[in-house]
């Protein structure tokens, strides 16, 4: 049994992972900058670095998972937000690392597609060093990245793409949402890439800190790539929508503030290589959120 500290509980993904390392035996701690008053998590701003040594010095963690981050990836591209976003994804990560370094803790980082450029077909490998984000949200995690790296022996960086789950917002809901008030909507076509369930995810996150296979991953749900637009279309089918969903290039879609990636496809191979189980195929995963999200 661990004690495992974990950030960001309120969110899709740090939820599960709570609720993941629970019902495998682990002691778990965990933060949010607004936890709610009846879970008994501990109120945690990861931009003060104070705080963060004082909260991680008492805990004494064996592990931290830092789900923690803005995610806003549009508003992250306002000059009123920029400051903020790289306080929280760039500095408040680096003092996570570095808190995790005093007491010996390992550190699973979540990070992203968004630290390459997006271009080409090549899948991305976990250990590609040509960064080159394309805008500010991308930009932040990668420079989180950097800060685990140089603080720390024990990481791992995972990083992820097209992520849903229960607790919270997410495209399955809000394609839902809009395919049951209009005919037709449309969807981008030439971004590609795979989705990943938060619920899928935190078993293979939980897998990982138990082991010391420490280094860079890439994870998404399994059944190869695809585009916005197939994801909407076996999302609309498995609900039982008959709205018409219309392939667009992202020009002609045209409403993103912040430039997405075409290429989000990742080389998971690694996984394997260092004998963890690889994520459920995608289709799979739509039909069981779907029937727990009760939509």
């Amino acid at each position: 049994m661990m004690k495992v500290f974990v950030t960001g509980v309120m969110g899709q993904l740090g939820y599960d992972c709570v609720k993941e390392l629970k019902m495998r035996g682990h002691e778990v701690v965990g933060s949010d900058i607004r936890p709610s008053d009846d879970e008994g998590y501990v109120q945690l701003d990861i931009t003060d670095k104070a705080q963060v040594d004082s909260v991680i010095n008492k805990v004494r963690p064996d592990a931290v998972i830092h789900c923690a981050g803005w995610t806003a990836v549009d508003a992250a591209e306002d000059e009123e937000n920029r400051e903020i976003v790289k306080k929280i994804n760039a500095d408040g990560t680096r003092f996570i690392a570095e808190a995790c370094a005093s007491v010996d803790a390992k550190l699973l980082y979540l990070s992203t597609d968004y630290v390459f450029d997006g271009q080409g077909e090549r899948p991305w490998q976990p250990d590609d060093k040509n960064y080159a984000p394309l805008n500010n949200y991308g930009q932040s995690k990668l420079d989180g990245e950097l800060a685990v790296a140089k603080a720390l022996k024990k990481y791992f960086i995972l990083r992820i793409a097209w992520v849903f789950g229960l607790n919270g917002n997410n495209f399955i809901k809000t394609m839902i949402n809009v395919g049951k008030t209009h005919d037709t909507v449309r969807v981008v076509n030439d971004q590609i890439g795979t989705p990943t369930y938060t619920k899928d995810l935190s078993r293979l996150i939980v897998d990982m800190i138990e082991t010391e296979e420490y280094g860079y991953y890439h994870a998404t749900n399994e059944g190869g790539y695809i585009s916005w637009y197939d994801f909407c279309v076996e999302i609309y089918d498995q609900y039982g929508l008959d709205t018409k969903v219309i392939p667009v290039t992202t020009a002609e879609y045209g409403l993103s503030k912040a430039k997405r990636p075409f290429n989000s496809r990742f080389d998971k191979s690694k996984l394997k290589e260092k004998g963890f189980e690889p994520l459920p195929d995608w289709k799979d995963a739509v039909s069981r959120y779907l029937k727990e999200a009760n939509l």
